[in-house]
């Protein structure tokens, strides 16, 4: 169970790390087109800054073995922004607004076989 749950922290990692790294990159205007809610350009800065941030929370305190408790607590605050991710998704394309839904589900699971470590806190 352990090696799945490394290989699932080390992907959704990477996955955080380069979406979160993409808003940085991306321009404002290709961001938002197609997109059924138009949101302001600081909240994709925000929500990408959690998105880095959190992919590294998933990865370095396991990797380095300091403060594992805070895998869990990136993977439950990684869910919210799947949430978000989700119902904003939804309101465009629901059969699209699986893929965050799913990450959302890998996430929890993430979090709630990691949650041990959270005692450690």
């Amino acid at each position: 169970m352990n090696y799945l749950l490394w290989a699932l922290q080390i992907l959704l990692g990477i996955l955080f790390i380069f979406s979160g790294g993409t808003k940085f990159l991306m321009p404002y205007e290709d961001m938002i087109k197609g997109s059924p809610v138009i949101l302001p350009h600081w909240f994709f800065l925000f929500i990408g800054a959690c998105e880095i941030l959190g992919g590294l929370g998933l990865i370095l305190p396991w990797l380095l073995g300091i403060r594992r408790g805070l895998t869990p607590l990136a993977a439950a605050l990684l869910i919210v922004v799947m949430i978000g991710a989700t119902v904003i998704t939804a309101m465009g394309s629901v059969p699209l607004a699986l893929i965050p839904f799913v990450f959302g589900l890998l996430l929890a699971f993430i979090a709630y076989k990691r949650r041990s470590d959270l005692a450690a806190l």
